[in-house]
C-alpha cells in the first residue's frame, strides 16, 4: 500500500489575497472554482487556498496555535525575503536573526492570511 500527499489545503477568509500570494511565491498555475483556488506546481502537491468564512488567522508564536507551517528552501535568501514581502507576506521575527549575505538560517514570516512559513537557505 502506499500513501502519497496530494494536496496541501490553507484556510483562508478571501481567496483572491492568500492564492496571488502563494502564486506569486512559488509560480505555477491557478484553477480558480467559488470556493477554492488550486494552485498546480509541477512536482508539487496541489497547493489549495479553500475559502473559510471567519477565518481567524493564527497570533503564533505569542498566542493561537499555528495551524500549519510551510518550509520553503531558496539559493537566494535575500531576493526571496524581497519577492515575499513585495507578494504580500509581513516578517514574524526581525531581520537580524538571519544575515541573508552569508545564504545560511531562515526567516519566519505569515502570508496574507496570517498561515506562518519559513524561507530557509538550501
Amino acid at each position: 500500500m502506499n500513501i502519497n500527499l496530494s494536496a496541501i489545503i490553507i484556510d483562508a477568509g478571501e481567496l483572491q489575497p492568500e492564492s496571488a500570494f502563494w502564486h506569486q511565491l512559488l509560480g505555477g498555475s491557478i484553477v480558480k472554482t467559488a470556493t477554492h483556488h488550486f494552485l498546480r506546481i509541477e512536482g508539487f502537491p496541489a497547493v489549495v487556498i479553500q475559502l473559510a468564512p471567519g477565518h481567524v488567522p493564527p497570533t503564533w508564536p505569542e498566542g493561537n496555535a499555528q495551524q500549519m507551517h510551510v518550509d520553503l528552501t531558496t539559493d537566494d535568501l535575500a531576493a526571496a525575503d524581497m519577492l515575499a514581502l513585495q507578494a504580500g507576506a509581513r516578517r514574524l521575527r526581525p531581520t537580524d536573526d538571519v544575515d541573508p549575505a552569508a545564504q545560511k538560517g531562515g526567516r519566519v514570516y505569515a502570508s496574507p492570511a496570517g498561515h506562518p512559513f519559513c524561507l530557509r537557505s538550501a
